[in-house]
């Protein structure tokens, strides 16, 4: 038996893309964490605390977002 071609991933990219609507609103993908949505917001990981802040009405432990949910974003300071 041959053996199986190996698989050609040479087009293939990855790239995270946040979206902040106009109203400053971001909905949470798979696998997002705040700081990957500071990240990609303000492109500085360690301000997911600004991100945390804003939600603390609905955010009680900063590790426990989850897909779908509405999160607040805060303009770049």
């Amino acid at each position: 038996m041959p053996p199986a071609a190996k698989a050609d991933f040479s087009g293939v990219s990855s790239q995270v893309s946040a979206t902040v609507d106009e109203t400053g609103a971001y909905m949470v993908a798979a696998g997002d964490s705040l700081s990957s949505i500071a990240r990609a917001v303000y492109g500085d990981a360690n301000a997911w605390e600004r991100i945390f802040a804003a939600n603390r009405d609905q955010l009680t432990d900063p590790d426990e977002i989850k897909p779908g949910q509405m999160l607040n974003i805060p303009p770049k300071p």
